[in-house]
């Protein structure tokens, strides 16, 4: 008899057309994420990529968040498509009763993992550029006149799925923070200028011939374009912290990231946005120490450097990211004399 993962994808691919009722498939169940049930499917030589969203996210916390986000993110995947088709992953359909889609299943000489990258400390070949350039064309086209915004007034998933486990909940492990989070947290559901992925990680992030394919974009939502920048910067400065031979480079890293994402800032000014992101930043660097779905990777030491870091940040934020990333440099560096 057929695994549920399994059942489930059979009835995907024959909704979509891609097989017949009663014809066999594979489906081998694949790690990394919290949110979804994702699963590589085979079938007549060919291989596919399942994902269906979970109403109960994988984590020690209880946090739940709506099915139907799963329209979100494959209509993500097809804006992301239709601005850069070079770096798209190719989509077979989605299922409305199933909650589940179908998409190209990435493999290949050419293909890694950014986060796998940077977890073994390779010198970085120039992904964050790539992907800061990826997210601030993505930004910038949805603000133009004529964007379908239909798909994405998603607030309330955005808050279950971003703003409350990541902000909120962190708030109340930190009182004397709390005005702050709080306030950054109104700030990001009251938004709706930009068309946020809401997730964007380097365990998102496929390189593809030199390309970012930018996946699980669950949270997508019309929002603040503060946040994507900061989650991804947060991912670099965490990682800097974890390894701290690569923080120099890593955080020269985030530089480029920035200097790319801004190049394409033309719906509001620079400067106000940059606030805005070091603001949040350290916010979200306390959020994955404190919050529901706090960071696998880093110990108890790296893990007290960050909160107190974040902390001194979120109280006192620099006005620049040049400010921010030269105080986070100087503290790693402090903690290895």
């Amino acid at each position: 008899m057929a695994s549920g993962i399994e059942k489930r994808c059979a009835d995907l691919l024959v909704e979509l057309g891609l097989i017949k009722e009663g014809q066999g498939c594979t489906a081998t169940p694949l790690t990394g994420g919290v949110a979804s049930d994702i699963a590589m499917v085979e079938f007549e030589g060919r291989k596919v990529c399942a994902k269906f969203a979970l109403a109960k996210l994988k984590v020690a916390e209880d946090w739940f968040a709506p099915v139907h986000r799963n329209r979100a993110e494959y209509e993500w995947l097809r804006v992301a498509s239709a601005i850069a088709p070079d770096g798209a992953v190719k989509l077979f359909g989605r299922s409305d009763t199933l909650n589940g889609f179908a998409m190209e299943f990435l493999e290949g000489p050419d293909v890694y993992l950014w986060k796998d990258a940077l977890l073994a400390g390779h010198a970085p070949q120039g992904e964050a550029t790539v992907v800061g350039d990826l997210l601030g064309r993505i930004h910038a086209a949805s603000t133009q006149a004529g964007f379908d915004a239909a798909p994405f007034h998603n607030a309330d998933d955005f808050r279950a799925l971003r703003i409350e486990p990541y902000l909120t909940f962190t708030a109340g492990r930190h009182p004397d923070c709390r005005d702050n989070l709080h306030a950054l947290a109104d700030m990001l559901y009251s938004a709706d200028r930009v068309l946020v992925h809401g997730d964007v990680s380097p365990k998102n992030i496929l390189l593809r011939g030199g390309r970012p394919v930018v996946l699980d974009a669950e949270c997508a939502t019309l929002g603040d374009a503060s946040f994507d920048p900061s989650f991804c910067l947060n991912h670099l400065v965490l990682k800097s912290i974890h390894l701290p031979r690569t923080a120099k480079a890593y955080l020269q890293e985030a530089v480029a990231f920035w200097n790319s994402y801004r190049a394409h800032v033309t719906w509001e000014d620079e400067a106000t946005l940059e606030q805005r992101i070091c603001r949040l930043l350290p916010a979200l660097m306390l959020g994955r120490i404190d919050g529901k779905s706090p960071v696998e990777y880093l110990n108890t030491t790296s893990q007290s450097l960050t909160r107190d870091l974040a902390r001194s940040l979120i109280m006192a934020p620099p006005a620049t990211l040049a400010e921010v990333f030269a105080t986070i440099h100087k503290t790693i560096r402090d903690a290895q004399s």
